[in-house]
């Protein structure tokens, strides 16, 4: 589903020596599978996120996704793809203020040709699944940090996306709501099996995965199959 080849990735910072993020990455992840990846600050975990999504473009090397290789992609056909194939949950929510819960979880769609009803109650579905059906029509401001966070999974799987990927998504939580949101996710994992790729720094994730990737200095650092998530 996910495949890098020797991606590398390196910023330039002017005067400065050159920031090595990523170094000679292999990786494949498969389709169904559900992978932390884990690592301290500056380990490369959201740089390696960013080029798989095709947000940046490795230094070297490859990255396919469902065998199409993203750098034969123009900028549009790889706005599509992301649009169409990937849903996206950031460590912060970026809700649009102005926008109830409903229009928010519905946005995504707005660039697909989904009819606006068959949307809405996708939508309603959503929110629904994520616990969030009483509150169709508040707005952000209105939610908690951890309700706010639930809106982002639902608006990310608006557009049945076949790959999720996560950037830290409870990191900003209390550990009461951050386990409420990795429940989610991997109930959703479970009843879906989109493929997921999440990234955090807190090794006690780890357990609702399926596959456990570490990151050091930009490299993949090990790989140990992830325990049972406990009830």
């Amino acid at each position: 589903m996910i495949c890098l080849r020797g991606v590398t990735k390196t910023y330039e910072m002017g005067r400065f020596q050159p920031v090595a993020a990523l170094r000679s990455i292999d990786l494949d992840i498969d389709r169904g599978e559900f992978v932390v990846i884990t690592g301290r600050s500056g380990a490369g975990k959201t740089a390696l996120l960013n080029v798989m999504a095709g947000l940046a473009k490795p230094t070297s090397g490859s990255v396919t996704i469902d065998g199409v290789d993203l750098s034969c992609l123009s900028d549009r056909q790889l706005s599509l793809l992301r649009n169409r194939t990937m849903g996206f949950v950031f460590q912060f929510p970026s809700l649009l203020a102005s926008l109830s819960v409903l229009h928010n979880v519905m946005l995504p769609a707005s660039l697909t040709s989904e009819s606006g009803g068959d949307c809405r109650e996708r939508a309603y579905e959503l929110l629904a699944t994520v616990g969030l059906r009483d509150r169709l029509t508040s707005h952000p401001r209105q939610l908690s940090a951890g309700q706010q966070q639930r809106v982002v999974i639902a608006r990310a799987l608006i557009n049945r996306p076949e790959i999720l990927l996560a950037d830290e998504p409870s990191s900003d939580l209390d550990e009461e709501t951050e386990a409420g949101i990795m429940t989610l996710f991997g109930r959703i994992h479970a009843e879906t099996g989109v493929t997921i790729a999440l990234v955090t720094h807190a090794k006690e994730l780890v357990a609702y995965g399926t596959r456990h990737v570490v990151m050091a200095s930009g490299e993949l650092a090990a790989g140990i199959p992830a325990r049972e998530p406990q009830d």
